[in-house]
């Protein structure tokens, strides 16, 4: 197969371990070369404009932006850009993001290393591949009630320790309000008290610890 047919992969991820592992498995490969890596948001825009891939490969979680973040600005420039999110996570607000936001397949870094160079000859192939046990995690929560802004706003101080009354004072609203929020928060998710409702929203991708 000529240089030319290989598909031109970019890898971004911060963990040099998983880098040089998603190196050594996409350059075994006789239609795939990886022609660049980046370990942080803001070099993987750089990275994209500097050599143009024909799949991106992009870990959810890097230490300035956020992997849906850079796939959005890559996106702005370059609306055909074809990118797979690679993670260890499965909070389906944050899958939902980042299909919404035009990933073309959402990947687990446990997945086996063939399954991994499927997605990514098929993505190339203008394919699009969520896999069985995310499209489940999707389902299980497609007709719930998405938490408002404010109430992930209320989760979040919540989360951080915080009383009624705290956060009352924090975001400026009567401690009544604030009792209110907390209830809608628990009925949306499905949760007994304060611990589980963070609990789940972690799990979700709701919001981060």
């Amino acid at each position: 197969m000529g240089e030319q047919e290989k598909i031109r992969v970019l890898s971004v991820d911060d963990h040099p371990l998983l880098s040089e592992g998603i190196a050594t498995i996409i350059n075994s490969q006789p239609d795939m070369e990886l022609i660049s890596q980046a370990s942080s948001g803001t070099e993987a825009i750089q990275r994209y404009r500097e050599h143009q891939p024909d799949v991106t490969l992009m870990d959810l979680r890097l230490p300035d932006l956020s992997g849906i973040d850079a796939m959005i600005a890559i996106r702005t420039e370059f609306p055909e850009a074809r990118i797979i999110m690679l993670t260890t996570f499965e909070g389906d607000v944050e899958i939902h993001r980042a299909l919404q936001a035009g990933a073309r397949a959402y990947l687990l870094k446990n997945m086996p290393p063939s399954e991994i160079v499927d997605v990514i000859r098929q993505v190339r192939a203008g394919k699009k591949r969520v896999p069985p046990e995310i499209a489940a995690q999707l389902a299980e929560h497609m007709g719930d009630d998405e938490l408002t802004a404010r109430e992930v706003e209320v989760l979040r101080k919540v989360a951080g320790g915080n009383r009624n009354r705290d956060i009352a004072d924090l975001l400026f609203i009567s401690e009544e309000t604030v009792k209110v929020h907390v209830k809608h928060i628990m009925d949306k998710l499905g949760a007994k008290d304060r611990t589980q409702a963070i609990a789940i929203a972690v799990r979700r991708g709701i919001i981060e610890l």
